[in-house]
């Protein structure tokens, strides 16, 4: 399991022969999911190179207080908002008593001060160096500001010497990370999520659609980021941001959604919330209709069963559908978590049906009933980002179980796509 997934580490090198390390401490960040981007000080760059830490963090490394390249040219506030933790590995002694001062006098200070996330030094120096009574009172000092410090620890050192003031192993200093953080629910999975309408063209000014705003598709992929998931976004077209750390893919039609769930398959869950058009137009016209007679008859026919047809080549995977109802809502939620195969159905009431409790596609609240097998459970009306994260806290457990029972095999599954194209 991948225990940073999704999580951004800023991490800073300072003067020390244990820089020689960070570059280990990168690739085993990298390892356990984290994104890394390195701030080098001018003593760093005596003892390791910025092409190194740029070839085993896959960004350019940060060197100068007033970055050009940055917008604004404030790249330490940049750097300081992109970061979720700050990891300074090695720290020297002198970086310990600037920082102790709130100098700014360099990149790596300055973001230090302009960040508003959990800050972590890790020590390394000769033992003599630690056990001076500057040094101690350095680290109370910043220990006192709610600076962590993850070690020294005690050892052999570069200088001769045995004692205290080596850097902690790069294990322990990846271990010591993960703890700063809640490391979410859904660390190291890969969820799927669709949103949003479709739209089905009937010429180049038309099309048949739906009211849905995407809304709660969006906000279920915040949550599942924010629990540790790598999340792809299938989408219809909707005037919602981009939600961070998301992988998009903007899609029009049924067919179009299809195809783009069917291709990063398989994954962890697959949570199916667009509200698909269930027809489009037999045929397409190149050019704008004329408006002709009172009456105009449109021969449809059926989209794919997107939700059914990706759970019957991918069983393995632990899918959610979404029924959205302007009656008997149990009813047909039951009908579709038994006629789809899926492991749980989320149902709401629409249009009037929603009346008092603003459920309406397009608000910014909802509620939901979660339907599975041998139960349910009512979701109270909340904001649609709260709903998704109470939602996924419904949904876990049960994905826990289902994967602790063992996946079944896509062995001799029909293609219901290409009946005639076998299952890859």
């Amino acid at each position: 399991m991948q225990r940073l997934t999704n999580k951004r580490i800023l991490l800073g090198v300072t003067g020390s022969i244990a820089a020689y390390k960070s570059a280990e401490l990168i690739r085993r960040l990298r390892d356990e999911g984290a994104e890394v981007q390195v701030i080098m000080t001018r003593g760093a760059e005596a003892f390791i190179t910025a092409l190194t830490l740029q070839a085993v963090s896959g960004h350019p490394v940060h060197l100068h207080l007033m970055d050009t390249e940055a917008e604004a040219g404030m790249g330490h506030i940049e750097l300081a908002r992109w970061a979720d933790a700050i990891l300074i590995a090695p720290t020297s002694a002198d970086f310990m008593a600037r920082l102790a001062q709130g100098r700014a006098d360099d990149l790596l200070t300055a973001v230090c001060l302009a960040g508003d996330v959990p800050l972590a030094l890790a020590p390394a120096m000769n033992n003599r160096m630690w056990r001076d009574r500057a040094t101690q009172d350095n680290a109370k000092k910043l220990v006192g500001r709610g600076i962590l410090l993850f070690g020294p620890d005690s050892g052999d050192q570069a200088c001769g010497e045995t004692g205290p003031g080596r850097m902690r192993e790069v294990d322990l200093l990846v271990n010591d990370l993960v703890d700063m953080f809640d490391v979410g629910s859904l660390a190291g999975k890969t969820v799927l999520i669709t949103a949003g309408p479709t739209r089905e063209p009937i010429d180049p000014v038309r099309f048949i659609s739906n009211h849905s705003s995407g809304k709660m598709g969006y906000a279920i992929a915040e949550a599942a980021v924010e629990a540790g998931a790598r999340v792809i976004l299938v989408s219809g077209p909707t005037a919602l941001p981009v939600p961070d750390r998301v992988e998009l893919v903007n899609v029009e039609t049924a067919n179009q959604m299809l195809d783009a769930v069917q291709s990063h398959m398989p994954v962890d869950l697959f949570i199916a919330t667009a509200a698909v058009a269930d027809y489009r137009p037999v045929q397409v016209s190149e050019n704008k209709i004329k408006k002709q007679d009172n009456i105009m008859a449109l021969a449809l026919e059926k989209n794919p069963d997107i939700l059914a047809e990706t759970k019957a080549q991918f069983p393995g995977v632990f899918t959610i559908g979404f029924a959205a109802e302007t009656n008997d809502l149990e009813t047909y939620a039951r009908n579709k978590l038994m006629n789809k195969g899926v492991e749980m159905i989320a149902a709401n009431w629409v249009g009037s049906a929603a009346g008092e409790n603003d459920g309406t596609f397009g608000s910014d609240n909802n509620a939901l009933q979660l339907f599975w097998q041998d139960g349910e459970i009512e979701l109270p009306m909340a904001s649609k980002s709260k709903l998704a994260r109470s939602l996924l806290a419904h949904i876990v457990p049960h994905f826990e179980d289902y994967q602790a029972k063992g996946l079944p095999k896509a062995n001799n599954v029909v293609n219901l796509k290409d009946p005639g194209k076998p299952i890859a």
